[in-house]
């Protein structure tokens, strides 16, 4: 995975990406990032990549000189990287998006800082503009982090076993994870469940995917409505007090 990133931080993603699963990816080159520093580009001495808004109001803005020729340097080297700037007012990043990068190959984020960035930029480089939730930050480095986390560990190869991924929460089927235990099998009076000790696959099985429809009902309702469901499944939770699919939403899939 090939990830471009036009910063004023340069120092806060390099640090912050050579530890643990992603560290590991940067080592063995299945993450490669292309950082792109704006006041490399500033014209003046004091290297200045910000000014006042027109029209008042408070904070700065960063300029588009600067900006935009550091995402043209990052263009240059990630020619078939689709250009994202990471912004309150773009669609909100999920693991579908995740899955979308990664199969890319590669992706350039614009991490903005201050008030924004002048429109000009988004106008005549950005293809996407994209959120990480319904919060604010002080720049976008935060976000490129989370989302190269998410995207890197989606390459085949960087976790140490495949099917991680796609047993995730939000995978394939759509649906919250399941619980997970470890030793010991008694902890301050609590026990593992007996069936993930059984030795029986399928029961433990059967015990997860209603573990996992039973979070995701109570937690995430929501994620019904798209999740992929069998007929057993939807037996399932119309034992626990969803009627049917018309009113949770969701669609009966047999995989």
């Amino acid at each position: 995975m090939k990830v471009g990133i036009a910063t004023l931080f340069p120092e806060m993603i390099e640090e912050a990406l050579d530890h643990g699963v992603v560290g590991r990816a940067k080592q063995n080159g299945q993450l490669e990032l292309t950082l792109a520093n704006p006041r490399d580009w500033a014209a003046d001495k004091h290297r200045t990549v910000d000014d006042r808004p027109f029209g008042g109001g408070p904070g700065m803005v960063m300029t588009p000189g600067p900006l935009s020729a550091a995402v043209q340097s990052l263009k240059t080297q990630l020619p078939d990287a689709p250009v994202v700037y990471l912004s309150p007012q773009g669609s909100m990043f999920d693991q579908k998006m995740a899955q979308q990068w990664q199969k890319l190959g590669s992706v350039i984020l614009i991490a903005g800082r201050y008030e924004g960035i002048d429109e000009r930029v988004i106008e005549t480089l950005v293809d996407e503009e994209v959120s990480l939730g319904d919060f604010v930050l002080s720049g976008g480095e935060f976000a490129a982090l989370a989302m190269i986390d998410s995207v890197t560990r989606l390459v085949p190869g960087v976790l140490g076993d495949p099917n991680s991924a796609l047993e995730d929460s939000f995978g394939d089927d759509g649906l919250l994870d399941c619980p997970h235990y470890t030793r010991p099998d008694s902890y301050q009076g609590q026990d593992v469940p007996a069936v993930l000790m059984s030795g029986d696959h399928k029961a433990i099985a059967r015990w997860r995917r209603q573990q996992a429809l039973q979070k995701t009902r109570d937690r995430r309702p929501d994620l019904l409505e798209r999740a992929k469901l069998t007929s057993e499944d939807n037996e399932f939770l119309t034992s626990l007090g969803v009627c049917d699919s018309a009113k949770t939403g969701a669609s009966i899939k047999e995989q």
